[in-house]
């Protein structure tokens, strides 16, 4: 009996190595990258996102990075019709396919279609945002527990992003979005052979990474790209610059904190989401844990071993020998 063809994503917490584990195993399984990151979607936004830049991705084709300008709102749904179109052009070429990102959200789309939802009210998004960073998460859940208490009971009361979606329907349909979510279509067909390679790195070490990162990107020009999204035209409460550390520095380019003080809320607001990421993944059918960083090694070895043992893909020639005895030839 034939093993299925999985469909692999490579998942985890920010600054967690997925990109470099992606790029490996696209190279030596012949895959090709679908990005399954909510901020790399948009053009413009560079340093803040952690893109791999053209030049470092090793003759890779990547997928779904740049295709939206900053003002554009791209929802779960857009995102999972988009990426199973990719898929199926991949499928065809014969090339694996591995989807790398940190976006739970986006990979349950494509799992399970989501239902219809009305397109987004800047203004309303705008005032809940502002609710957020004035009150905290919390708060906004607890306005959820009351419009909607079984979609509060699933969401983590520090899950603002999906606490804001939620109320976000709520207030443009009047009505609820746990009603609303028994109406989903079907899966796709692709579903069953959708696999998590899922990495857990050592806490204390990921928190460093995730500090040390954003004082590279503040020192590469983070404040400046952002003044250069301004000047463009893109307004302040475009989706894109509601990503984590955008909306920082325009806190601080409004005169609202200190520069250091917007690093230091960025590295905490990255360790909090960070945090989240690993519950929801820890959440989801068919992952595949391993337990360090992406860019190891040893972790890179593991998840080649298992893939081959699992489902047999054929491997470059010559690469075999070099997973298994990776001192050979000193």
């Amino acid at each position: 009996m034939s093993v299925a063809r999985p469909i692999l994503a490579v998942v985890g917490p920010t600054a967690s190595g997925k990109s470099e584990l992606g790029i490996v195993l696209a190279e030596l399984f012949d895959g090709e990258i679908v990005n399954c990151d909510s901020v790399q979607l948009y053009r413009g936004l560079y340093i803040g996102t952690a893109k791999v830049p053209a030049e470092k991705r090793r003759g890779i084709a990547h997928h779904l990075i740049d295709v939206l300008e900053p003002t554009e709102h791209f929802t779960a749904g857009e995102y999972a019709r988009r990426a199973l179109a990719v898929i199926k052009a991949i499928e065809a070429r014969g090339k694996l396919v591995l989807l790398v990102g940190g976006t739970g959200f986006y990979i349950r789309a494509l799992r399970q279609p989501l239902f219809p939802a009305p397109p987004t009210d800047l203004a309303l998004r705008e005032r809940l945002q502002r609710l957020l960073e004035r009150r905290g998460p919390e708060h906004l859940h607890r306005l959820l527990k009351r419009v909607d208490p079984a979609a509060a009971a699933r969401i983590h009361p520090r899950d603002w992003s999906r606490t804001t979606r939620a109320l976000e329907y709520f207030f443009q349909t009047g009505r609820r979005i746990s009603d609303a979510q028994r109406e989903r279509p079907a899966p796709p067909s692709l579903a069953h052979r959708l696999y998590l390679i899922a990495l857990d790195p050592p806490r204390e070490e990921l928190y460093r990474r995730i500090n040390r990162r954003a004082e590279e990107m503040f020192a590469r020009g983070w404040v400046e790209e952002v003044q250069a999204l301004l000047r463009s035209g893109v307004p302040e409460t475009a989706k894109a610059l509601q990503a984590h550390g955008y909306r920082r520095i325009l806190q601080y380019l409004r005169g609202e904190i200190s520069l250091a003080r917007a690093m230091q809320l960025t590295q905490r607001d990255v360790r909090h989401y960070a945090k989240r990421q690993l519950t929801w993944f820890r959440r989801e059918p068919n992952v595949l844990w391993f337990y360090g960083f992406g860019d190891d090694p040893d972790v890179q070895r593991a998840v080649i071993r298992m893939i081959r043992a699992r489902w047999d893909l054929p491997m470059r020639e010559g690469v075999l020998a070099e997973v298994e005895n990776p001192c050979a030839g000193g």
